[in-house]
């Protein structure tokens, strides 16, 4: 089969490799119908040690069960189905809480952390595939699969960050970044019932889709002269809730800039720093909460996707290009390079 391996910055290559297959009684066997790219691929994209490569690439996708192990109970051959970005057995005292990132199985983790296995390909092996996947009442062609794949990463993770942050009816929102995932937090502060929603970002095309998913106010300004403007907006002390939806140092300075005192910072973006401000005069001094972390979203899929059945969101919106196979390493230089938001794949 082929599927998609990186080699280091800048080098995504898409090579045959072994077929996957069963290998213990609790795996399944998903072809996938459709993929994509997310903006943490970027990460890699950009600093992968290639002494640590080649790297098999992918951690979002729906396809279609072909077949099972012994042990697997809820899933047969021909169901439809997604898989969030971390395996887990959805049993364990974390599951049940509903931090199924922090799944106590020793077969659970995130999908770079299987090595053979990735969601740019043609079929994966799903470990724990009980607990992992998640059925779907559509068909494989249904025109909701842009918006049911979002499930898998970006919107559950724009709704963690929005959940973190405490987002109710009325609340004032800034989100700092205007990928998918700050789009998709955009979509779930409307959807939880933020009543101001100020989009930091600086594309055109992504904050007018920010508009159309929620956003009332654009700051294109950085650094400074974006803190203030935030500020004007709310009222001159800050935003109650700040959603963090890029992850590098500057995104998150940005942060402590236009939280008000009292206010949370909630950070959904994968931090590519270790260090950061949590002193006197930045988080602790006006009572600054920190919240966020990988989202799990195997545990929000059953209460997100009924708006997405019924047509009250359209999430898919945020794909705005589709590839097949052979064009994920030109998907990877249209995002890097800012041409677009989101690619969908098509194996």
């Amino acid at each position: 089969m082929r599927a998609t391996l990186m080699y280091g910055p800048g080098d995504v290559r898409i090579e045959d490799v072994p077929d996957a297959r069963i290998e213990l009684p609790t795996d399944a066997l998903v072809r996938v119908t459709a993929s994509c790219i997310c903006g943490s691929d970027l990460h890699p994209y950009h600093s992968m040690d290639p002494a640590h490569g080649p790297a098999r690439m992918g951690h979002e996708f729906i396809g279609v069960v072909e077949d099972v192990g012994s042990d697997v109970a809820t899933l047969r051959r021909g169901d439809l189905v997604v898989a969030p970005f971390a395996i887990s057995d959805n049993s364990c005292g974390f599951c049940v809480e509903g931090l199924h990132t922090s799944c106590t199985h020793e077969q659970a983790g995130f999908w770079d952390g299987v090595p053979d296995q990735g969601g740019q390909s043609e079929a994966v092996r799903v470990p724990l595939a009980d607990g992992t996947l998640v059925k779907l009442p559509v068909a494989e062609d249904s025109a909701l699969i842009p918006s049911l794949l979002t499930l898998s990463d970006v919107f559950g993770t724009g709704h963690h960050a929005a959940k973190c942050g405490g987002v109710t009816r009325g609340s004032t929102v800034t989100v700092i970044g205007d990928g998918a995932v700050g789009l998709m937090a955009v979509l779930s502060a409307k959807r939880l019932g933020a009543e101001r929603i100020v989009l930091m970002g600086r594309h055109r095309d992504r904050t007018d889709l920010g508009r159309r998913f929620g956003a009332t106010d654009v700051v294109a300004e950085r650094g400074e002269e974006g803190i203030e403007r935030v500020r004007e907006l709310t009222g001159g002390h800050g935003s109650g809730i700040v959603l963090e939806a890029v992850g590098h140092m500057p995104a998150y300075e940005q942060a402590v800039g236009v939280v008000r005192p009292g206010g949370v910072i909630s950070r959904v973006g994968v931090p590519q720093y270790s260090r950061a401000r949590v002193g006197f005069t930045s988080l602790f001094g006006p009572n600054v909460r920190l919240a966020g972390g990988p989202a799990p979203t195997r545990a929000y899929v059953e209460e997100l996707m009924p708006d997405i059945l019924d047509g009250t969101i359209e999430p898919g919106l945020v794909f705005d290009a589709v590839t097949g196979i052979d064009g994920i390493p030109g998907g990877y230089r249209d995002m890097d390079e800012r041409r677009s938001i989101k690619v969908l794949v098509r194996p």
